[in-house]
């Protein structure tokens, strides 16, 4: 039996939750994507250092920050015709950093009950605490009632649902794009899967842009969506969204980097610069991710 994943955060030990951190390596040297799609995700983040640490130097990372980072990779085999990186070994691995890390799995959408089936595993047996989706790079319409068989799973086993939504840096500047699809990412695919399914606890990550406003209605209108503010820098956040961080949505919006392609540090510092209060701060930071992944007891 593989050892199942349970969480040790000491909340009082660490200063942030980060709730977007991927995993592009395994031990082995496997990236989680092809070359080109690699090199073409690094230039539009404008990114000079290409290394893609595994799951035991993610941990290194945070844990010399006083952090806490939710860790996972993307499954698009079908789409990408590229192996995926195990969701199962990267559960394994932040079982022993669990002190830092908080596992996600990925299942590949497109292959219908052997998704549903393993999104089941990983959450029984391995101890995933959520399972991460990426439309576009998936190639797959999230509100398709198709996919209704996953999220009724997940709902049932009370795993959160993160959801890739807007631009990706995935294939930009790439003929066509490498045949990515940005509107498969529209968030109001996602309004229609958190009404359908109101206990489903969903992030959607990113800002959205371009649909920046579409998100914020959303988190605004359905109690079961949240946002993480990962893949952009701060400053660059569409002005609505910085208001709404800040005042209303301060519950509901989550502290996410992208690491690698966007350094926890890096954020921060962006970040800072907003000039968002302290309480709302705290919020985003570490006590939402904290009260959606269950860490805080229920407090």
């Amino acid at each position: 039996m593989p050892t199942r994943y349970e969480p040790a955060i000491d909340l009082d030990a660490v200063e942030a939750i980060d709730v977007h951190t991927h995993v592009e390596a395994d031990a082995c040297g496997h990236h989680s994507l092809d070359t080109e799609l690699m090199d073409a995700s690094a230039s539009y983040f404008k990114s000079t250092d290409l290394r893609t640490p595994t799951v035991d130097q993610i941990a290194e990372h945070y844990r010399a920050r006083s952090m806490a980072a939710v860790v996972f990779t993307v499954d698009a085999a079908t789409a990408t015709g590229h192996p995926a990186l195990s969701s199962e070994e990267i559960a394994e691995a932040a079982a022993r950093n669990n002190d830092v890390l908080l596992p996600f799995g990925s299942v590949d959408p497109l292959q219908g009950a052997t998704a549903v089936d393993r999104a089941r595993r990983l959450v029984e047996d391995h101890g995933v605490l959520g399972i991460k989706l990426h439309p576009s790079l998936q190639g797959f319409a999230p509100d398709d009632t198709a996919h209704y068989p996953l999220y009724e799973a997940l709902q049932e086993l009370g795993a959160v649902v993160l959801f890739h939504t807007g631009q990706t840096g995935i294939g930009a500047g790439l003929p066509g794009g490498r045949g990515i699809r940005l509107r498969l990412s529209d968030p109001m695919r996602i309004d229609d899967v958190a009404a359908a399914f109101p206990e489903l606890r969903i992030i959607m990550a990113h800002p959205s842009v371009p649909w920046a406003d579409e998100a914020i209605a959303i988190a605004t209108h359905k109690a079961n969506v949240s946002i993480d503010l990962s893949g952009w820098l701060p400053r660059y956040f569409p002005p609505a969204l910085v208001r709404a961080a800040g005042r209303y949505l301060k519950r509901k919006v989550l502290f996410g980097s992208d690491f690698p392609l966007i350094t926890p540090d890096r954020w921060r510092d962006s970040f800072a610069e907003l000039g968002i209060g302290d309480e709302a701060r705290r919020l985003i930071m570490k006590d939402n991710a904290a009260r959606l992944l269950g860490l805080d007891g229920g407090e």
